[in-house]
């Protein structure tokens, strides 16, 4: 196969890898209430089947990308390929809930693995200068495989039944082994000193730490798992800072835009789950939709984001990242204070023109943002460096979900949101997008004004 053909199968190959992980999140979303009956089990211990995935997949995905660098990122990828399509298979035949959160939890590990090390293998074949440009168009994969997973999962469900909504990973995982076998190169060769043993003390730290807080965000505040996030955090630094050959280099962190590229990142993507979490009640409660208009309007932003991450990331490259990054965290703010005012104007159009914007500020962010990050990571650390990119965004999804969610519920002054009337409704909208707003001029603050990634 001549360079040419091999590197378009290779991206081919690494634009399924990064569709097929979020596909499976929203996939699973949309069929929680087919699974709850088909297994007999409550709503609340349903949520497990999507649970044990997300926390796989935030508690390795750093890990996952230490890992590649160390033994080859096209090895490892192309394993939590099979991992996470052979997972996919035997989720089909579960004989039981317990057998299917187990490999559900087996497909997150895979997944983890396969976002990690796809960003990190970008620049294993495409020079520096077209960084943004492949950012932005794996980030719009990522939101074909959200926008797609509802309608797909409803499709699916109603015509073969739940398993068909895991059988469906398995020729794509198949096509996208495939791809990244024959295109992707096996990548530089790592250096003997990079090649030691992973940190397992480091590991089981950072594991415990983001496993303690992800369960405290997403089951609920339980008081005794925040305090053990703290503590497991604080000594994984320490153990890290006197590490041999630590897990994540200490150093990394003295970089201002690797920081403040993590920071913006897991800021940016709060704002992003205020929607998730915020619309469909407004929607439904505030504006009295029906369920198909709200789809309908829900849709809005996955779909702007599939279409907008592309021309983004092209746009980064041509005007630069540091002023591509502004302008997306400029747009962001905007937004986000227009959805805490239009809505209650304009109706249903005040939330989705808003939410275009909004959608299309974050491709823009994160097109430029991850492009910069990347393009100045060494050859030897850039499978770290994208699963901290990829922590720092599941990081503030699952904040997000919890704190922007218990704001929502606190102004609308309701136990329960689902009783509330519709001003309420209306005015916690209005109180969780101006702290969206907020965060957005946090992040901008701590945008860099140049170019210059150093620290």
């Amino acid at each position: 196969m001549d360079r040419g053909r091999s590197t378009r199968a290779a991206i081919a190959g690494l634009c399924l890898t990064m569709a097929m992980p979020s596909l499976a999140t929203s996939i699973a979303n949309a069929a929680l209430p087919t699974l709850s009956r088909a297994f007999a089990v409550p709503f609340h211990a349903a949520q497990w089947i999507v649970l044990s995935y997300l926390l796989a997949v935030t508690t390795l995905s750093v890990a996952a990308g230490r890992l590649g660098d160390s033994v080859g990122r096209r090895p490892l990828l192309l394993a939590g390929i099979v991992l996470f399509t052979a997972a996919s298979l035997l989720s089909t035949i579960a004989p039981s809930y317990g057998w299917l959160i187990v490999l559900r939890a087996a497909q997150g590990v895979g997944a983890a693995t396969m976002m990690a090390l796809t960003v990190a293998a970008v620049g294993d074949i495409l020079p520096k200068e077209k960084m943004g440009q492949a950012m932005g168009m794996l980030g719009a994969m990522s939101a074909t495989g959200t926008a797609l997973g509802p309608a797909l999962g409803g499709v699916l469900v109603m015509l073969f039944g739940w398993p068909a909504i895991f059988l469906v990973n398995v020729p794509l995982g198949i096509a996208a082994f495939l791809c990244i076998r024959r295109g992707l190169p096996a990548g530089p060769r790592v250096a003997q000193p990079a090649r030691n043993a992973l940190d397992g003390a480091g590991l089981f730290l950072l594991f415990l730490a983001l496993a303690a807080y992800a369960l405290a965000m997403t089951v609920g505040p339980v008081a005794s798992l925040l305090p053990v996030a703290v503590v497991a955090g604080l000594l994984f630094l320490l153990v890290e800072a006197k590490a041999a050959s630590p897990l994540v280099p200490l150093a990394l962190f003295g970089n201002r835009a690797l920081r403040g590229g993590l920071i913006a990142s897991a800021l940016v993507s709060t704002i992003m789950m205020t929607s998730l979490v915020v619309g469909p009640f407004y929607l439904t409660q505030g504006l009295g939709l029906d369920p198909l208009t709200v789809g309908i309007a829900l849709s809005a932003g996955p779909v702007v984001a599939a279409i907008c991450g592309a021309p983004a990331g092209r746009l980064a490259d041509r005007v630069g990242s540091a002023r591509t990054v502004r302008t997306g965290l400029t747009g962001m703010a905007a937004a986000s204070l227009l959805l805490s005012l239009l809505p209650l104007r304009l109706g249903v159009a005040g939330y989705i023109l808003p939410v275009v914007l909004l959608t299309s500020s974050y491709a823009l962010f994160q097109a430029a943002c991850n492009g910069a990050i990347m393009a100045e990571a060494a050859d030897a650390q850039r499978g770290l460096v994208s699963g901290l990119l990829n922590l720092s965004r599941n990081l503030g999804l699952i904040s997000g979900a919890s704190v922007m969610g218990a704001v929502f519920a606190w102004a609308a002054g309701a136990a329960d949101v689902m009783a509330a009337p519709a001003g309420q409704i209306a005015f916690g909208m209005r109180t969780g997008f101006a702290v969206g707003c907020a965060l957005a001029m946090v992040a901008l603050a701590l945008s860099p004004r140049s170019p210059a990634s150093g620290s």
